[in-house]
């Protein structure tokens, strides 16, 4: 089964392909597989379009920030093997972490949040907003119960928690307090983003600045992404609470980026690069660096374009190499998981850019959904084959642990 939709052709040119393929002639060595192409571009900075920007659909609320992330944590090198964490998981999506270790997983098609410790212990996240999440979610296609953020440090036992999901009307963002492993009633924060069997974006992730960034896809209605009255094909920035983040870049709007078609990593470098992960139709994936309130080109262009309107890609790959979901950043490099392209993508950071990118397991563990750091610095890997797209190994799906030599 194709891993996106296709509706209509390229959107490059055929010129802008040539010059696409002729810059990506870079052979990328792996630690378990072959090489593939890719290419690296300094990305041109594209000025915002000047159409105002209609506010989103919020619950009112005030405007401070949460606790910051710490960017850029995590192991250095390259990894050498992996160590399974837990495995026999339906599905699995999204991964945050709690300050004691414990990683929070979603569930997509149950609706179902669970923790697991760092031991592999699974437990059930319980109470009124487990309830909620049950009756409230629509798993269809590529919606569900999808990411998951902490926003707060627990105090104590407890933590505020926010999660991305498909209702009968829409995708939204949810909020609510976890007590232990008892969620308590989850508020709608954001509303109103455009739903579909595809490209339902749904990465949640609290920056270094303590607001909370939201990941969204064009839900295949490709225009809405250059529209910026629409949260489709955007990464978000918002405060806890679901207003538009003071200083984004267009006034009472919460869009930080637009022009993606469906973006489902986002993190940050120690130095405050941030970068994300999209996915293409059928002819290039690709690694951004993201820059407030630039264009990325979807659906007028994919991948290097070359055009000045637009910012361009670090690296970008065939879609049957990469597909990239969820990536995390350590000090010294950015790993994306490939769903398509079934391997781990590792890219060199620089001080000025990104060195040539790495391909770690390939076809080892099949799709790979997301990746993430600890807070004891390991990477975790989440595979994604039972999601009825890959091809299930005993014992899928399965958290696995990163070594490094």
């Amino acid at each position: 089964m194709r891993r996106r939709t296709r509706h209509l052709g390229p959107t490059t040119t055929a010129a802008q392909a040539a010059v696409a393929l002729a810059a990506v002639a870079l052979a990328v060595a792996g630690c378990t597989s072959g090489g593939s192409s890719s290419a690296t571009t300094t990305p041109a900075t594209a000025p915002p379009a000047t159409t105002p920007a209609a506010p989103a659909t919020t619950t009112p609320a005030t405007s401070a920030p949460t606790t910051p992330a710490t960017p850029s944590s995590g192991p250095t090198g390259t990894p050498t093997g992996a160590q399974d964490v837990v495995t026999g998981l339906s599905v699995p999506w999204g991964i945050a972490f709690l300050p004691q270790g414990d990683a929070l997983v979603t569930l997509r098609d149950d609706a179902r949040i669970i923790d697991v410790a760092p031991d592999g212990t699974t437990t059930p996240i319980t109470g009124a907003g487990a309830d909620q999440l049950r009756r409230t979610v629509v798993h269809q296609g590529e919606g569900g119960l999808l990411g998951i953020a902490v926003l707060t440090p627990a105090t104590g036992d407890q933590a505020e928690i926010a999660v991305y999901a498909t209702t009968d009307s829409d995708n939204r963002v949810l909020r609510g307090t976890l007590t232990g492993h008892s969620l308590g009633a989850l508020t709608p924060i954001l509303t109103g983003i455009h739903k579909a069997s595809n490209h339902d974006g749904g990465r949640l992730a609290v920056g270094p600045d303590g607001y909370l960034y939201v990941t969204t896809g064009d839900a295949t209605d490709r225009p809405t992404a250059q529209d910026r009255s629409t949260l489709n094909g955007k990464i978000l920035r918002i405060t806890p609470d679901g207003d538009p983040a003071p200083d984004n870049p267009f006034p009472g709007s919460p869009v930080w980026s637009y022009g993606h078609r469906n973006v489902q990593g986002i993190g940050w470098s120690a130095d405050g690069r941030m970068f994300a992960s999209e996915f293409g139709q059928d002819t290039w994936d690709e690694l951004n660096l993201i820059v407030k309130g630039a264009n990325y080109g979807w659906p007028t262009v994919e991948g290097i374009a070359h055009d000045g309107r637009f910012h361009d890609p670090l690296v970008q790959w065939h879609t049957d190499e990469a597909s990239p979901s969820g990536i995390a950043v350590t000090p010294d490099a950015v790993y994306l998981a490939a769903l398509h392209g079934a391997r781990l993508w590792r890219v060199p950071l620089t001080a000025t850019g990104v060195g040539t990118p790495q391909a770690f397991f390939t076809g080892t563990y099949g799709r790979l959904r997301a990746v993430a750091v600890s807070p004891s610095g390991e990477l975790w890997v989440l595979t994604n084959n039972t999601d009825g797209r890959g091809r299930p190994k005993p014992g899928d799906d399965r958290i696995v642990r990163l070594t490094f030599g």
